[in-house]
């Protein structure tokens, strides 16, 4: 269980940072250079997604949600300085109970 974890985190953590590089080309008004790491990171995250042990693909990135909107979070907070609102952590809660359903909840063979 902690494998899966950090496989999850670890593949938000890719996600998230191949984005915002792909965020702060067009938004921010970064150089293209930034669009190269972004490129790398979401390999990355697709690659590290693949590692889950789960028996279906849809079952494992259904489960990622919640972990995703919880680190996009941290990354709201962490890099760009905003904290989160009590809002955006009751939803993040909801999606957590949600992620925690999808994979452990009793599965009929």
């Amino acid at each position: 269980m902690a494998a899966t974890f950090l496989l999850y985190a670890g593949a938000a953590l890719a996600e998230i940072a191949g984005c915002f590089s792909f965020w702060a080309w067009a938004r921010l008004g970064k150089p293209a250079f930034w669009l190269a790491p972004g490129l790398f990171s979401l390999a990355a995250f697709a690659w590290i997604l693949t590692r889950i042990d789960a028996d279906f693909a849809g079952r494992a990135y259904a489960a990622y949600g919640g972990v995703y909107i919880a680190a996009s979070l941290g990354w709201l907070w962490v890099v760009e300085g905003a904290r989160p609102d009590r809002w955006d952590l009751a939803g993040t809660g909801l999606c957590l109970v949600g992620t925690a359903i999808i994979l452990f909840g009793p599965r009929n063979a």
